[in-house]
């Protein structure tokens, strides 16, 4: 088979919509979905002759290309990394995900796997030899799903899912996951009927020996990652401090001895657990939720600022941000997971200190 390494960049022509053709035994939701594109024909219709039996083809400036097509109502990490294995694992059969929905997380997981994505927002990644054809859709689908909502990976069951993080090997029992995850039991049936769907976790045994493993904590750990957004109060304040490394233990020594329980997150506690070579310009720490912001400035000995801040305490509606979290050089820190998930939403490099965080830290 040859190797292309020269891509055709289709850019949107209005007077050329066929620039791509995509024909085959389509479904009613798959057509909606490609028709909605603007740079797509769809032909729906059997495949005769010798391409009987292939999911559909793509045709482009006088090439064709044969492709799987998989359809999903919403397509998440989870969703990607299932196809992704597959792809993997079958490098000459491309695969197309057409779905209603798709996270950016799972577009990303996708793209760098080799697997082309269209969905109902407008969104269309596809890459072929001698193809590569990329759209960035800000719409709504034309129709919401019509399944349930699944649970959530947010808050309490955020939890479930950081603890099956922390013991990825472990075989879990249902009371055994509620009971270190302080979650009650249903919560916990409920996040593992979602994780088991996903592809995330499997069964093993009958009754009472009944157990659950985790299958894939690289999924697991994206789609908690994807799902447990905070949306914190953010309190600036301003320590007198000579550098970030005494700021840092400054702020530790005085909350903890007030009692307030905190964990530092972000680029200062990612510079205690895994080093980076990079600034630190603003310590981001959680704090317990009901802690009132004169009561933070007092133990912090800390001013008061609208801007030029070196501290942002940070308080969510509970105190989970600040489960299972970790003692690091003395200082307490959010544990590993919620680290990355608060840098990947920093601005200032945050990305690529969360990257560099999951390879030394977590290894998943």
């Amino acid at each position: 088979m040859p190797i292309f390494t020269t891509y055709a960049i289709f850019t949107v022509v209005v007077n050329k919509p066929d620039l791509v053709k995509i024909e085959g035994p389509l479904e009613a939701d798959a057509l909606r979905i490609l028709r909605g594109i603007p740079r797509i024909t769809v032909v729906a219709r059997e495949p005769r002759g010798p391409d009987r039996g292939v999911d559909a083809i793509v045709r482009f400036a006088g090439s064709r290309a044969h492709v799987a097509i998989e359809f999903k109502r919403q397509a998440n990490a989870a969703t990607a990394w299932q196809l992704a294995q597959y792809a993997d694992a079958h490098p000459d059969k491309p695969v197309l995900l057409i779905a209603d929905r798709t996270t950016a997380e799972a577009r990303e997981i996708l793209a760098e796997h080799g697997v082309a994505v269209i969905d109902g927002l407008g969104n269309a990644h596809m890459e072929l030899p001698g193809l590569l054809l990329h759209l960035e859709g800000h719409g709504r689908p034309q129709r919401p799903p019509a399944s349930a909502a699944p649970t959530r990976l947010s808050g309490k069951a955020g939890m479930a899912a950081q603890t099956l993080l922390l013991q990825p090997q472990r075989a879990w029992h249902l009371k055994d996951l509620a009971h270190e995850a302080q979650v009650s039991a249903g919560l916990a049936h409920r996040v593992v009927a979602r994780l088991e769907a996903e592809g995330i976790m499997a069964a093993e045994g009958s009754g009472p020996t009944r157990v659950r493993r985790v299958t894939n904590p690289t999924a697991l750990f994206d789609l908690w990652a994807e799902e447990d957004v905070q949306k914190p109060t953010r309190t600036p304040a301003y320590v007198l401090a000579q550098s970030p490394q005494q700021l840092v233990k400054k702020l530790g020594a005085s909350l903890g001895d007030k009692g307030i329980d905190y964990a530092v997150t972000g680029a200062a506690a990612a510079s205690l657990v895994a080093p980076f070579v990079t600034a630190v310009p603003v310590v981001e720490a959680w704090v317990t939720a009901t802690t009132a912001p004169d009561d933070l400035f007092a133990a912090a000995r800390a001013d008061r600022v609208t801007d030029g801040q070196n501290v942002v305490f940070l308080q969510a509606k509970n105190d989970t941000p600040l489960a299972f979290r970790e003692k690091a050089k003395g200082l307490w820190v959010a544990n590993r997971f919620r680290i990355y998930a608060d840098l990947r939403r920093d601005p200032r490099r945050g990305r690529e200190q969360a990257e560099h965080l999951r390879r030394e830290v977590i290894g998943f």
